[in-house]
């Protein structure tokens, strides 16, 4: 059984050596010894051969990976697990090219792997922040200077969003973090997500950005101002929230390269999974990914647009 004594790759490959080793742990994460039909929650459930189920008020056959990431897949459930591994255990993620040399797969396959895997990343990203919390806003694209002269977008400079994706994010002193792809960095829109993750009773800490300005009556709000080259007052400041957006950066450009508008988010929480697991093992975190495999996704609906 998989525990905390798993540090490598040959460890869990070790830990699970065939198909049914992976079926055994994932059936005791996911029903715990009460197996429960994801047709009809409330039905009696009939024992079958082969893994299998069979829900009684439906008539329907399942097993473990029905409704799951794993659902509908011809690659092993131990390739699934080095790849969960790979990805979690990576503090700057995994390209799909090199996830399909590790496991002798194609690289679509790989690429559909890790979408389907960072769709499960975003149950951590809802938490509701009290105490001393940051809040910032970055821009994720591509920079001007660096391209061709026939592609550079007029107008880019600054908080424009013509030709990147804002992105704002909040993070508790010494707990959680949250960030959210935006459409833009208005005092609507950001106001909107604050209250939606910060407790009335917080502190927040911000720049001077005018976006700002509509918390002001909700929240003890206090500044500093960069543009007069003001980085720390007291214990007000920018610096947490700021590190990890140079994390999500290096990841993005090093590792991801380039990533879609559609799918930024995944990728932000992916980051954002692994800031808020920064203090467990990589056993638990592993497992913790594991307990919210029931956010699939199809490749179609990945594809679309």
């Amino acid at each position: 059984m998989f525990n905390e004594e798993v540090k490598s790759v040959l460890d869990l490959i070790k830990a699970f050596p065939n198909q049914q080793a992976c079926i055994d742990h994932l059936e005791l994460l996911r029903w715990n010894g009460n197996v429960v039909s994801p047709f009809d929650s409330t039905s009696k459930v009939y024992n079958c051969k082969g893994n299998k189920y069979k829900c009684k008020n439906t008539g329907k056959y399942f097993n473990v990976k029905t409704n799951t990431i794993f659902d509908n897949t011809k690659i092993d459930l131990q390739k699934w697990f080095l790849a969960i591994w790979l990805v979690t255990s990576h503090k700057k993620g995994i390209s799909s090219l090199q996830l399909g040399r590790d496991l002798d797969i194609t690289q679509k396959s790989a690429w559909f792997m890790l979408q389907r895997i960072r769709n499960c990343f975003g149950i951590d990203n809802d938490a509701q922040l009290d105490n001393e919390v940051e809040v910032d806003e970055t821009y994720v694209g591509g920079k001007n200077k660096n391209r061709h002269a026939n592609k550079k977008v007029k107008g880019s400079q600054g908080r424009s969003a013509k030709d990147k994706t804002p992105v704002v994010g909040m993070v508790e002193r010494n707990g959680k973090l949250t960030a959210r792809k935006v459409e833009n960095v208005k005092s609507e829109t950001l106001t909107r997500e604050i209250i939606k993750n910060v407790k009335e009773s917080a502190k927040l800490y911000s720049d001077e950005w005018l976006g700002y300005k509509g918390v002001n009556r909700i929240y003890d709000h206090s500044i500093v101002k960069h543009n007069q080259n003001q980085y720390v007052n007291g214990r007000i400041h920018t610096n947490t929230i700021e590190g990890f957006w140079s994390l999500l950066k290096r990841g993005i450009v090093g590792i991801y390269h380039f990533t879609s508008k559609k799918h930024l988010q995944m990728y932000v929480d992916e980051f954002v999974f692994r800031y808020n697991s920064r203090k467990i093992g990589e056993s638990e975190r592993f497992n913790l990914l594991l307990g919210n495999i029931e956010n699939r996704i199809t490749y179609k609906e990945l594809i679309n647009g």
